[in-house]
């Protein structure tokens, strides 16, 4: 279960684009089939969910149905597809995780705005209900997130789920750009159609010319672009009382309490998050931005991809960008320059244009460790990525974190370590994981609020102690 004050809720929501969007004229070379058509865009909506009896008893499975087209799509990726592996591949999955289902209730009423704590029992939650109904005067704020690479929309449930108990709604896309492992797509009055990932060799231009591996990215990012502005659209249909419209062309079937949405939701101030490929993507949707299309006011951005083009350093918003270990620790060149160093570079870039931005290490982690994969098979994480945190701890850290920056976004104060100032301008693996000692605020004689959780951090950049804070209601569109 979830430990925010709010029961979480959840609901699959796959909506035509209509007229469907030619993103890109790129095409597959076998069928000449247009690439990236956008037909329909699917997501999960997380939120924080009314308290009381359960409408309905259903929960969505972690691996989507069916689950061969997943198998299938892993094998790919793993460059062994065929009728044996396929078999093998769905057969091993169906063992460890078949089963598994999210803990969130599907289609339960969305809580109410502001709910009162008075009558609350519990302290700490009733502390939790003020924060959140400080941050929910304009609406439950929204939270955008794009996956990684050979990841889909259930890979990142736990975190989620967490902040989705904490007052947020956070909407889970699933790409089509050939990065999912299988997706199902559903269109009215057709049969379904598998799309299964696809690389670089397999797609050409018009003209029957090989891409790039940059010009690639390129398209794979503008079509995810594309899904991100669909996915506002859908949003904003939902606040403006078309929910039950939505509800009724939602293929996926799900949505029944989506009218009562009307009105609820801070359609206008977004927030975009990504982890990987999808943190790349997330830097490219706040390009010239806020606009009505990509109405996001900070950004989420969790180990930005290394080999999945330029990062986008147009930026106009606050930023919190977050390395794991294994990402700031391994010595990576990205564009003739260290990755470390450029991710770097843009978020002090962006806090000298005036918006306060953040780029710190998560100590003890590793890639996935934002993942769900680490819950599902923790030993099995470990001993590959060598991951040392706790994995409940390590996602702790990940969501914490997030609702500080969340906070600060809202209310303009920098909270617990967002009010550190960057005391390590390289990483440090001499002060890794558990050894870093506070500079700053509490002592090891006399304890403190963060004198345990500052272990799990190295802070490399942080706003200055003259910046202004930036808060959402100035945010204009």
């Amino acid at each position: 279960m979830y430990s925010g004050p709010y029961p979480v809720g959840s609901v699959d929501l796959e909506s035509p684009v209509s007229p469907p969007r030619v993103v890109e004229t790129t095409r597959f070379k076998n069928s000449h089939e247009n690439a990236f058509e956008l037909q329909t865009v699917l997501f999960t909506l997380y939120y924080p969910a009314a308290h009381g009896e359960s409408k309905h008893a259903k929960k969505h499975h972690w691996i989507s149905r069916p689950i061969s087209v997943t198998a299938k799509g892993y094998a790919k990726f793993a460059h062994i597809s065929n009728r044996i592996t396929n078999a093998i591949f769905t057969g091993a999955l169906r063992i460890v995780a078949g089963g598994v289902k999210i803990p969130a209730k599907v289609d339960e009423p969305l809580a109410e705005l502001a709910p009162p704590v008075a009558s609350h029992p519990d302290a700490r939650q009733s502390q939790e209900l003020e924060k959140v109904a400080s941050i929910e005067i304009d609406g439950h704020p929204i939270i955008v997130f794009s996956h990684g690479m050979a990841s889909s929309r259930t890979d990142y449930t736990h975190y989620a789920g967490e902040l989705a108990s904490r007052g947020f709604i956070v909407a889970m896309i699933e790409h089509r750009d050939g990065s999912c492992p299988g997706s199902i797509i559903k269109r009215p009055g057709e049969p379904d159609e598998a799309k299964l990932t696809f690389r670089r060799s397999e797609v050409e231009t018009l003209d029957g010319e090989e891409l790039e591996a940059d010009d690639f990215n390129r398209v794979q990012l503008n079509f995810r672009e594309a899904e991100i502005e669909e996915v506002v659209k859908v949003l904003r249909k939902i606040n403006n009382g078309e929910g039950n419209k939505v509800s009724n062309q939602n293929l996926r079937k799900e949505g029944k309490e989506l009218d009562e949405w009307t009105g609820r939701l801070n359609v206008n101030e977004m927030i975009m998050a990504g982890h990987s490929f999808g943190a790349t993507g997330a830097l490219q949707a706040l390009k010239g931005g806020p606009t009505k299309e990509r109405p996001f006011v900070g950004a989420i951005v969790l180990d930005p991809g290394k080999q999945s083009g330029r990062l986008n350093h147009d930026v106009r918003v606050p930023l919190l960008i977050v390395h794991s270990n294994s990402w700031s620790s391994k010595h990576s060149i990205f564009y003739g320059r260290a990755h470390f160093d450029v991710v770097r570079d843009l978020v002090e870039e962006n806090n000298e244009r005036g918006n306060p931005s953040w780029f710190m290490t998560s100590l003890g982690t590793s890639h996935p460790s934002v993942t769900d994969a680490p819950i599902l098979e923790p030993t099995l994480l470990s001993w590959t990525t060598g991951a040392k945190i706790d994995v409940y701890e390590g996602l702790r850290q990940y969501v914490h974190l997030s609702e500080d920056f969340l906070w600060f976004l809202k209310q303009g104060e920098k909270r617990n370590l967002l009010a550190e100032q960057a005391e390590f301008p390289e990483y440090d693996a001499g002060k890794g994981f558990g050894m870093w000692k506070p500079g700053q605020g509490d002592n090891e004689k006399e304890g403190g609020q963060w004198w345990d959780w500052r272990k799990y951090w190295q802070v490399h950049v942080s706003p200055n102690k003259t910046q202004a804070s930036g808060t959402l209601e100035k945010q204009e569109l």
